[in-house]
């Protein structure tokens, strides 16, 4: 028997049921509501649910019963908006990696919903005491306050009935196939912090993403999906909030199942669930799909220092990779623990966590944090581990988006193109081979042709295809595209680490000054690499990647490690949408997209095989010199800074829905790093009678396309450090009109 914290009568516990696991309300026998409570902690000697009511009381109800490690209980007439957590006992023995302190409450790992968040962390939420004289031994003291009032609370939600469960609902998903899409990365609260047309009381929150002034400027740029920085419930790191920072980025999650309740606008008490499957809906009635990026690789309780808020209460050897002295961690991901996805209870946690965002929350796909920590089978990177065969075999997983970030910073840790077929992963080689283009640092452009052409030498395999590749020059980690061409060297003073956290591997150019300048000559070079950059992207084979902020030249003032500033140093500054400045990059991100996705030569779904069809005739791949000759062999070993490619419409190895043969125009592109104009003899037949330029990001005004015709064998102006697209047009074609 135990007390209720709605009406302080005492209530018998049922012994409910094992599964599922969480805390889940609905009808128990006899017609009687309530929530039923399965909590797996195996090695646990015992497991108390806690309630708490407005006044934060609490009551504790001890769960008898024990299922396969599960302990579960059935609690009468406990309902959706109840706040809970748990208090695990059993030994304390850190030299085994026993950590068990039912002084400190413990969020579900299962909570749906999150109340409060993680300020300050006092002592009391450390299960050891933090400020033991001998530091060396600190963590193996046990801290027998209690932690419950400093630390959030899980939430009682009703997920009985959701928009996502109707068959219905998977007609409203947008299911753009891999080689249509174009992701945006963004940052939920970041995005609209600054945005002028969100009204102020829902800025930074879901419902702000979901307002129709932030989806415009995505419907307006013409992406298909958003891949939207962590927004699993996170816990602010000690070390930041002691210098009076704040986790920005949220890669240090706490709550897996739970949408993190500082970007709800509507309430934390279970009404952020209903928000962001709202943010959701909105976004698909615009034609763009949700992908999140999700860190299962380790979690915000960091190393045998840091505090007990969940799995390290509830079975620290069960949940963690522990090290050969089990009183430590093994840390694969440079955040002080690792989840062992080797346990069948943690795979279980990843898998039902990543379902109920794809079955209850309508999330199309995953970006994976660390991906190659999670392919760890004991201590090595294996593509047949269990995690990859479960997600494999898997009915809702295997049908949605995976991308993998497919490194960690353990031993044989960078694994690019090494993902099994289903997965989709970010290309770091395509990221640095095209910034040392275009900053002048490459020696040749071998590299460059593969990656450009979607990255076959990585790809090429086990039925893989050129969408396996995201391809990108920015993302939230390093340089914003405007400091890539603005710093030589990173500025993070105001993280407070004396400049010493973030990458020194930037492969930046400032252009010829360090920073903000009033330079104009410098000002406009700049703005024509961002071009050049942009269109690179826009223009390869595989799925392109922007950062949002990036088409309207944000800054972060040289900062490369921005995940603690939650300021105006990390919000997009929307003012330069407006700015007749930046508009020109703006109009030029939109062109492009819309030029791929009206051509689907510029989105192909197989690798070009670069054989030339007839004696005499045109590949479907074609590369060509500076002085307009094909390349050869030894071509591709000389230092060049200009590269012609030409991709041929002819040759799509593709049929749309009614077995058809896709045809499309073809296209010339021409990139050109020299600081001189140089001259091009265009390619004439069988490859074309003629061009059309569409793109020449020489010129600042992109709203229209250039407008000019060039005849094939002829010589056209390479602008210096230019990007130019031009239209073929086949023999006997008629000039077809610019656009």
């Amino acid at each position: 028997m135990s007390l209720t914290p709605q009406d302080g009568r005492r209530t018998q516990i049922w012994p409910g049921r094992p599964q599922p696991l969480g805390a889940r309300f609905h009808t128990g026998p006899g017609g009687t509501q309530g929530t039923n409570f399965a909590l797996w902690a195996g090695g646990a000697e015992g497991v108390e649910v806690c309630l708490f009511d407005d006044t934060d009381r609490e009551t504790r109800h001890p769960l008898e019963e024990v299922t396969h490690e599960i302990w579960h209980g059935f609690l009468p007439g406990v309902g959706p908006g109840t706040r809970y957590g748990y208090r695990v006992h059993g030994p304390w023995d850190p030299a085994t990696g026993a950590r068990w302190n039912p002084a400190k409450l413990l969020l579900d790992p299962y909570a749906r919903a999150i109340d409060g968040e993680f300020a300050a962390l006092p002592p009391e939420v450390y299960g050891h005491v933090r400020d033991w004289p001998r530091q060396d031994a600190a963590d193996t003291v046990r801290d027998d306050r209690d932690s419950a009032p400093h630390v959030p609370k899980g939430v009682v939600t009703d997920d009985r009935e959701t928009p996502w469960t109707d068959p219905w609902a998977e007609d409203r998903r947008p299911k753009t196939p891999w080689a249509d899409s174009v992701i945006y990365e963004l940052h939920v609260r970041g995005f609209t912090m600054r945005h002028p047309g969100v009204p102020p009381h829902l800025r930074g929150t879901y419902a702000g993403l979901a307002h129709p002034a932030a989806l415009e400027h995505l419907t307006s740029l013409g992406v298909t999906a958003v891949e939207l920085l962590p927004v699993h419930q996170f816990a602010h790191e000690d070390h930041l909030l002691r210098r009076g920072l704040r986790d920005h980025w949220g890669y240090n999650s706490i709550g897996y199942f739970a949408p993190h309740a500082g970007y709800a606008a509507t309430g934390t008490r279970g009404q952020q669930v209903g928000e962001f499957r709202d943010m959701v809906a909105a976004l698909h009635a615009a034609g763009i799909e949700v992908i999140l990026d999700v860190v299962y690789n380790h979690t915000a309780e960091a190393d045998e220092r840091g505090p007990t808020l969940s799995l390290r209460g509830i079975a620290n050897p069960g949940y963690y990779r522990l090290a050969d002295n089990p009183r430590h961690y093994a840390d694969y991901t440079g955040c002080g623990n690792t989840l062992h996805v080797v346990q069948p209870q943690v795979l279980r946690l990843i898998t039902d966590s990543l379902r109920y965002w794809v079955q209850e929350m309508g999330v199309d796909g995953f970006r994976f944090d660390l991906a190659a920590a999670l392919a760890r089978s004991m201590h090595d990177v294996d593509m047949l581990s269990p995690f990859l065969a479960v997600i494999a075999q898997d009915p809702v997983l295997r049908r949605v988006k995976l991308i993998a970030e497919p490194w960690d910073i353990g031993s044989g840790g960078y694994q690019v193109g090494a993902f099994p077929p289903l997965w989709t992963e970010w290309n770091d080689r395509y990221r640095d081979t095209v910034r040392d283009y275009w900053r002048g640092a490459l020696p040749d452009v071998r590299d460059l042709g593969s990656r450009l052409a979607g990255s076959s030498d990585l790809y090429a395999w086990g039925g893989r295809h050129p969408y396996a590749s995201v391809n990108f020059v920015t993302a939230h980690d390093g340089f914003t595209l405007r400091d890539l061409v603005s710093y030589d060297r990173k500025h993070n003073e105001a993280n407070g680490e004396d400049n010493r956290d973030g990458t020194d591997d930037n492969r930046s150019w400032n252009c010829g000054a360090e920073g903000e300048t009033e330079d104009k000559e410098i000002t406009a070079l700049r703005r024509r690499q961002l071009r050049n950059l942009l269109s690179t992207v826009l223009l390869s084979t595989g799925v392109p990647m922007l950062v949002a902020g990036d088409e309207m030249g944000r800054t972060q003032r040289g900062n490369n490690n921005a995940y603690c500033q939650d300021n105006e140093l990390g919000w997009i500054d929307w003012s330069a949408s407006r700015d007749p400045a930046w508009r020109p990059l703006l109009d030029l991100t939109r062109r492009l997209i819309a030029l791929r996705r009206t051509h689907p030569v510029l989105r192909r779904r197989a690798f070009f095989s670069g054989r030339r069809h007839g004696p005499g005739g045109m590949r479907d791949l074609g590369w060509f010199t500076a002085s307009g000759e094909e390349m050869t062999e030894e071509d591709w070993h000389r230092p060049s800074k200009t590269l012609g490619m030409f991709l041929s419409g002819r040759d799509i190895p593709q049929r749309d829905e009614r077995g058809r043969p896709v045809t499309d125009d073809s296209f010339l592109v021409l990139l050109h790093a020299g600081a001189e104009p140089a001259r091009f003899p265009l390619p004439g037949p069988p490859w074309a009678t003629g061009y059309e330029l569409l793109v020449d990001t020489s010129r600042e005004e992109q709203s229209a396309p250039p407008g000019s015709h060039h005849d094939g064998g002829g010589e056209l102006l390479l602008p210096a450090r230019s990007v130019l697209l031009l239209r073929a047009l086949p023999p006997g074609a008629d000039t077809p009109p610019i656009g």
